[in-house]
């Protein structure tokens, strides 16, 4: 879908608010630095945005944002560091109270330049999956009982959207068994295809609380981890993303969609 066609589609969607609080990791730069802009200059913004990264006062740009919003909270986490998740846990707690969390993306990754057999090595494998996969599950079941009281808010309804309570695992095309045509990126591929099988399994167990879960490929945007000649910019895989969490409910659970909502292969 041409993107530009899809951004001018948005000005149809009703103002709203996506969720009323949410946690976004890897918070302090691209896409994730981006949602943070987004999401604070919307029509509604969430009552408690809580941004994620690692060193926080190096972090000037989303600094900068949190000192022109009051909403926006600042909290270091190294997703890297199990041993940081109960006090990461404990702070989100005291910022969301008995509401609850209704909406976390688990936006941090990383991606090692590596790309054929002869170049891989195990650090990048293990450090990798790691931080694309191990970090969100271990991140989301410390936050789950946070999730479980968003989404028991809403009373006698099964219906599961991003604004009741929703897990969005941060995903790539990359991670697409079936879409492999070129081979190679051993680290990036693996983690994310292991992400996308983590947000599958979630789906089902996390139904039972009336929690939504889907796996998000934001398409080859311009980031750090894109470059420069990628096609789309931070600013328009954001916003058509977020109009797509908009649309996102009970059908939408376990999928694995595009930032236009395209769903996607396995």
């Amino acid at each position: 879908m041409n993107i530009d066609i899809f951004i001018s589609e948005l000005y149809s969607v009703p103002i709203r608010m996506l969720a009323r609080s949410v946690v976004i990791t890897g918070s302090n730069r691209g896409l994730g630095l981006e949602f943070v802009k987004q999401l604070t200059k919307s029509a509604k913004p969430p009552k408690v945005l809580i941004t994620a990264c690692r060193s926080p006062d190096e972090a000037q740009e989303l600094k900068d944002v949190a000192a022109k919003n009051s909403n926006v909270h600042i909290l270091k986490l190294d997703v890297t560091d199990e041993t940081s998740y109960s006090n990461f846990t404990g702070q989100v707690k005291e910022i969301v109270g008995d509401n609850g969390l209704n909406l976390l993306i688990n936006n941090a990754g990383i991606a090692p330049k590596s790309t054929r057999i002869n170049m891989v090595k195990w650090n990048q494998m293990t450090d990798t999956f790691v931080t694309n996969t191990v970090a969100p599950l271990m991140l989301t079941k410390n936050l789950l009982p946070l999730l479980r009281s968003a989404a028991e808010k809403v009373v006698e309804s099964d219906h599961l959207s991003a604004s009741r309570a929703a897990v969005i695992n941060m995903s790539s095309i990359l991670g697409s068994i079936e879409n492999n045509d070129a081979g190679g990126l051993y680290p990036y591929r693996a983690s994310k295809a292991a992400l996308n099988a983590v947000t599958k399994s979630m789906s089902f167990d996390f139904q039972r609380y009336n929690i939504l879960v889907l796996s998000m490929h934001p398409g080859w945007v311009q980031t750090d981890m894109g470059g420069k000649t990628a096609p789309i910019t931070p600013s328009q895989s954001v916003e058509a993303m977020i109009n797509t969490l908009f649309q996102c409910a009970n059908q939408h659970n376990g999928a694995f969609l595009q930032y236009d909502g395209q769903l996607l292969s396995w």
